[in-house]
């Protein structure tokens, strides 16, 4: 290590899972004079030792500005007490006189902002064995006082989504805790602008004078010493009078058929409140029942259901308005039009659906200036993949492209999908000014080499230079296509309404939404054993070392950005963009939607970095960090779609380092042939790039193998493969088989629960195949498709009522034959058993696209019949925002589960290490889930967790994720495509 730091190095490189990075930066030393002191100074100080060997160690400094006043040419200084010296020094330079140290900040942060902080790491020599921390730090000539936790804060009034009328006062309050001080004040925010602040609690504002809109409220409590803390945010709307809400207000309506809409007060009233539904304009064709709805002070927030109904009399189709109306009251109006009567249920099913997912009322987007951001989950309590409701994923605004993409299909309206395009290349594909730095990328020296881990407690990782690294062969053809270092991929997970309060790149404000993080430990690590950080780590939060030093070890940080995408994602958009062209080239409307396919095309291209070995090694056989061999050319490649790719690199411009890693690990239900197709074969798809339609050709011929390889005995589809086994290039289990010299992996990335247990990675990754097959009548996909239906179909039951059972968890024993591709194995030995069943509304509607696809192509009845039969049943299951069933969460018994080193589960914090969060909650030892989380506690569903806790019953919930309503929207208007 110490070999290491006597050189000036060049630049970070990636280390964990999902690809965290660490840099050095050296600054030569020179001498520096103590300044004059600044009276109103006000500061702290964390001190950290990184390393620590026989005669000297590494060590780590940062210093926060809490006071009001930025520090100018700022001067810190400190008294060793054992002898120590220091030897180098970057980020600043010092001097030194016996035990008394002065260091000054290098020239890029002489000054520090308020609230912000600087940072500088050094090493040292020591005559023994003593290496006491200093205690007497100054900053321009005053004493800083230790680490100052930031106070907690929430609002507690009004509750979310609560609407007033003008005029009305808005009560606001907020509880606020300062643990190592006192709460200074709340001040009280809607949006940017501050309404008013409270200096004692109960802290308390009453905002008058709000105009009619959508606001986004927060509190943010000051401590004694400066330090702040932004809440969550909660939605509050301020109506010009009293309001009536009708979800959806835009209705379809088969003639002869009806639709029923849910009608609601948006304020409570002060009595009993009567509404007439009447039509206002339009048909006579088209009627509502009942004509009144009352209300009162106790039902006022009750949904009641209004029908529309169409008269079932032929000729034209109608259309007609009706307002919802009360004294006092401003009316809802409802827009209702027929659609044909010879149409399919699911046209009109389709359009129910939309409608909903569309409407603002449901609380499925957040709009940011008339671009919407899909939530994970209209509910905010909900952990996952993600650990909170209101983030979302590349996922989502994959889901969000395909809803509309159908939409377009059906209504010949392409505004809406050029639009979602819109919304997703703004906020979740990274723009240069949030990846500043890929042009100091060096493509023959992509990253260091760290191992990933089977325990979280084997984290921090240690980068090792020593261990060859191959070249990236395609990111030259990529700049010389787009003339742009910068990569066009998603970052996988957003924080949409800043709940964590990362903001950007550290500020903390309300900006929003936020590219954050959470997985970053290896296979065992869990969402709930996750460690919330945000993608641009400024050490603004966290500890000294923002959260670099979690994950990986050095001697010392440099502030960063990177981004992690999760490939499925972006290759769903491709294979949407792909469907839109052919939907809109049959309506003579193309060229509305070929800027997108054009974008869908490049994002493609991009995407071909998650056919690469993480390091760029050669795929095959490949044991061993350091006796795996380099990669050169595109012997580094698999082409199959792995579980990730990621790059990063400084936040300093001036900083001469970037970097970027493939994954050797490859799930089977991220695998998509379709896009894979799309982009070897549509001319309008076809990539800029020299190779990457000829890449995409041979990925589409590799999957398709790999789907077969993994193909059990019985039918369904066994996890994947490695190419670097425990994600170390380890030593695999004796009599592995093999794919290319790939490693077979029953439960490849991730291990709790096991990876490939889910029933839903079967639908996902299936869906493809059978559109694939559906739209090309591709012999292999068909192959597959004729062993996966009948299995399926026997684990599956469909009754009446809405009842059904979808397989959920399974079991998986043996393993494939190696892979001869001359020669396909029987795989007599790899079987499945499913374990349970499940109503899981999403997963069910991906089933369904594969049985309806199937049975389109190849004539299949019984596919035919169960698919539509599952669709059937699911619309059963409406409600007023869409399609969803209860689900118990034994799982959440986990909210507050500490660290367990004999089964390495928990949140694992290593020995020694502090820091917080954005909002004040300590991260060390004896960290839980909920504990540095502590906004949940204040979510409205928090009290049916709590009571699980504390030895009541599992809580259960009625979820309304985004991307399964989605899922289910579109499950009905493939049917219309193929049979209607």
């Amino acid at each position: 290590m110490r070999s290491r730091l006597s050189v000036r190095p060049s630049r970070a490189r990636p280390v964990t899972a999902l690809a965290a990075a660490v840099a050095l930066t050296a600054a030569v030393s020179s001498g520096v004079e103590p300044v004059a002191a600044v009276a109103d100074v006000s500061c702290t100080v964390a001190y950290s030792v990184t390393s620590d060997w026989n005669s000297g160690f590494g060590a780590s400094v940062s210093i926060r500005n809490e006071g009001a006043d930025a520090i100018p040419d700022w001067n810190l200084t400190w008294s060793f007490a054992d002898g120590q010296q220091i030897t180098q020094l970057w980020n600043g330079t010092h001097t030194q006189s016996g035990g008394a140290v002065s260091v000054r900040g290098a020239e890029w942060q002489r000054n520090i902002n308020p609230g912000g902080s600087v940072s500088f790491g050094f090493n040292g020599s020591k005559p023994g064995s003593a290496n006491r921390a200093p205690t007497d730090f100054t900053v321009n000539g005053v004493s800083c006082v230790g680490p100052n936790r930031a106070p907690t804060v929430a609002v507690t009034s009004p509750a979310n989504n609560t609407a007033y009328t003008v005029g009305t006062a808005i009560p606001l309050a907020a509880t606020a805790a300062d643990a190592d001080g006192s709460v200074a004040s709340v001040e009280f925010y809607a949006g940017t602008t501050r309404l008013g602040a409270d200096t004692t609690s109960p802290y308390q504002f009453s905002w008058t004078g709000a105009t009619t809109g959508e606001y986004s409220v927060t509190a943010r409590a000051v401590d004694n010493l400066g330090a702040a803390t932004v809440s969550s945010p909660i939605a509050v709307r301020v109506l010009s009078a009293p309001a009536v809400v009708a979800t959806p207000s835009t209705v379809r309506v088969r003639q002869g058929d009806s639709a029923t809409v849910g009608v609601k007060l948006a304020t409570q009233p002060t009595g009993s409140v009567t509404l007439s539904v009447a039509r206002t304009a339009g048909s006579t064709d088209l009627t509502a029942t009942p004509a009144t709805l009352t209300f009162d002070q106790s039902s006022w927030n009750t949904v009641k259901d209004v029908t529309i109904a169409s008269a079932a009399n032929g000729g034209a189709l109608a259309s007609a308005t009706f307002s919802i109306t009360g004294s006092g009251l401003t009316s809802a109006e409802l827009d209702v039009a027929e659609i044909d009567a010879a149409a399919s249920d699911y046209r009109a099913a389709f359009l129910e659906q939309y409608n909903k997912i569309k409407d603002p009322a449901s609380g499925y987007f957040r709009d940011f200036s008339g671009l919407l951001v899909p939530y994970h989950s209209v509910e905010t309590l909900l952990v996952e993949a993600p650990d909170h409701g209101h983030q979302t994923t590349s996922e989502a605004f994959s889901y969000y492209l395909w809803l509309e993409a159908a939409y377009g299909q059906l209504e010949g309206d392409w505004t809406p999908f050029n639009q979602a395009w819109a919304s997703m290349e703004k906020f979740i594909i990274p723009s240069h000014a949030d990846q500043p730095t890929n042009d100091k990328y060096n493509a023959s020296d992509p990253a260091t080499y760290a191992p990933e881990h089977p325990r979280m407690d084997q984290y921090p990782a240690v980068l090792d230079g020593n261990v060859p690294v191959g070249a990236d062969p395609i990111a030259g053809e990529l700049r010389s296509a787009y003339g742009t270092p910068d990569i066009y991929g998603m970052h996988w997970m957003l924080d949409v309404d800043n709940t964590y309060g990362f903001g950007h790149c550290g500020d903390g404000a309300s900006t929003a939404p936020v590219y954050m993080n959470t997985y970053q430990r290896g296979s065992s690590e869990s969402v709930w054993e996750t460690i919330p950080q945000p993608s641009c780590d400024t050490f603004a939060h966290g500890g000294p070392n923002g959260y670099l030093d979690l994950f990986t070890k050095d001697a010392s940080y440099a502030k960063q950005w990177k981004y992690t995408n999760a490939p499925d994602a972006d290759a769903r958009a491709v294979q949407v963009a792909y469907l839109a062209n052919q939907w809109a080239t049959a309506q003579g409307k193309g060229a509305q939607v070929a800027d997108v396919v054009k974008k869908a095309s490049k994002m493609g291209d991009y995407l071909r970095y998650a056919m690469f070995d993480k390091y760029f090694k050669r795929v095959g056989n490949c044991v061993g960090p350091s006796t795996c061999p380099a990669g050169s050319g595109k012997n580094s490649a698999h082409y199959l779609m792995s579980w990730y790719y990621a790059w990063g690199g400084a936040t300093d411009t001036s900083a001469g380092w970037a970097w970027r890693i493939g994954d050797g690990a490859v799930h089977q239900g991220y695998q998509n042939p379709l896009a894979a197709y799309a982009l070897a074969n549509d001319p309008a798809m076809r990539p800029l790039s020299a190779t990457g339609a000829q890449d995409w050709s041979q990925s589409l011929t590799r999957q398709m193998e790999f789907l077969q390889w993994l193909q059990s005995a019985d039918g369904g589809i066994a996890g994947g493969a490695t190419n670097s086994w425990d994600g170390q290039y380890g030593t695999p289990p004796s009599g592995s088989s093999t794919f290319y010299g790939m490693y077979y992996d029953w439960q490849p990335v991730w291990h709790d629960p096991p990876s490939n247990r889910w029933f839903g990675f079967q639908a996902w990754g299936l869906e493809r195949v059978a559109a694939l097959y559906q739209l090309t009548g591709d012999a292999r996909a068909k192959k597959i498709l004729d062993k996966w239906v009948p299995w399926a179909i026997a684990n599956t039951t469909v009754g009446t009522g809405g009842n059904f059972q979808i397989p959920s968890d399974m079991e998986w024993t043996g393993q494939p034959d190696t892979w001869n591709a001359s020669s396909p194995g029987s795989n007599a030995n790899l079987r499945v058993r499913v374990l349970n069943h499940s109503q899981d509304v999403g997963v069910a509607a991906s089933y369904a696209k594969i049985l309806l696809n199937y049975a389109a192509r190849s004539g299949n009845a019984q596919a035919r019949t169960v698919g539509e039969g599952l669709l059937d049943a699911m619309l059963e299951h409406t409600d007023a925002i869409g399609i969803a069933t209860p689900e118990t969460r034994l799982d959440y018994n986990r909210f507050d589960d500490e660290y367990n080193s004999s089964t390495g589960e928990g949140v694992y914090v290593p020995q020694g290490w502090t820091g917080e969060m954005p909002n004040g909650d300590p991260i060390g030892a004896g960290s839980d889930f909920l504990s540095i989380r502590s906004f949940y506690e204040d979510d409205p569903d928090w009290q049916k967790v709590e009571t699980y806790l504390n030895g009541g019953a599992a809580p259960t919930f009625t979820y309304h994720r985004f991307w399964a309503q989605a899922e289910i929207a579109t499950a009905f208007s493939l049917h219309v495509q193929l049979f209607g």
